[in-house]
């Protein structure tokens, strides 16, 4: 497993933009697909991004396409998740995951978490 540290997080307006970044250690982060989550409050923790270990694939939630992009430095270990035109709905703490599974968006098939940060969009 990997320790994983997001950062990034806070409150914008919507509309806005926020970069999440996350930050793992050990060797083999170019070996880990990276995804993104989300939990509001009160809600199922859903899937939000993910990527390949090379960073030439990547695949999004319905709700966040052509809004957020999720990019990788392997060079630095570390995931970004650059998110735009923000709105009140994409209020909710953000996770950082890692998996070997290539192409999931499960939940259960990712299993080295960050703590999460808190990203919230006023309206």
């Amino acid at each position: 497993q990997m320790q994983l540290v997001e950062s990034g997080g806070g409150l914008v307006q919507a509309g806005g933009s926020l970069r999440l970044s996350c930050a793992a250690s050990g060797r083999t982060f170019s070996s880990y697909v990276m995804g993104w989550f989300r939990q509001a409050p009160g809600k199922d923790r859903e899937f939000v991004a993910r990527i390949a270990w090379s960073g030439s694939s990547a695949g999004y939630a319905d709700s966040v396409k052509g809004r957020f992009t999720i990019s990788r430095d392997n060079a630095k270990n570390t995931v970004y998740l650059q998110m735009n035109s923000l709105k009140a709905e994409d209020t909710a703490v953000y996770y950082c995951a890692a998996t070997l599974r290539l192409g999931t968006s499960r939940i259960s098939d990712f299993n080295s978490w960050g703590q999460g940060t808190q990203v919230t969009v006023s309206s």
